[in-house]
């Protein structure tokens, strides 16, 4: 019986481990700008065209989270062979998109604070 017990706690252990690795991580822009350094990474900007003329970080992947073709353009331009970091305005669709992204087999890290904290922090 004790066996038996120690087994389903393995497995349920090994559960949550599996499921663990299969979340959106938050980073921070400070996180971020480390990152970008490294070129190991893609940066995707969900906001819509208005707000890419207010201005962009260097270097990101501009898709409309708001398009009907969100997802295709995603699969399109990303590779899952490289993290994806998502950012919007300050996290709430990026938040979306992120889910959106780790459904489709991505290592997804979504920007916490986005445009407008990163903004603030490289003034």
């Amino acid at each position: 019986m004790k066996r038996i017990i120690v087994l389903v706690g393995l497995f349920l252990l090994m559960l949550s481990c599996i499921s663990q690795d299969k979340q959106v991580k938050q980073v921070s822009v400070n996180n971020l700008q480390e990152v970008l350094s490294t070129n190991k990474a893609q940066l995707l900007d969900v906001r819509t065209p208005k707000e890419w003329e207010q201005g962009i970080i260097e270097g990101a992947i501009k898709i409309n989270l708001f398009e009907e073709n969100f997802e295709e353009e995603v699969l399109e331009k990303l590779t899952k062979e490289k993290p994806v970091y998502v950012y919007c305005r300050t996290g709430g669709r990026s938040s979306k998109a992120s889910e959106l992204l780790l459904k489709n087999g991505f290592e997804v890290y979504n920007v916490a604070g986005g445009y407008n904290e990163w903004k603030l922090k490289n003034k």
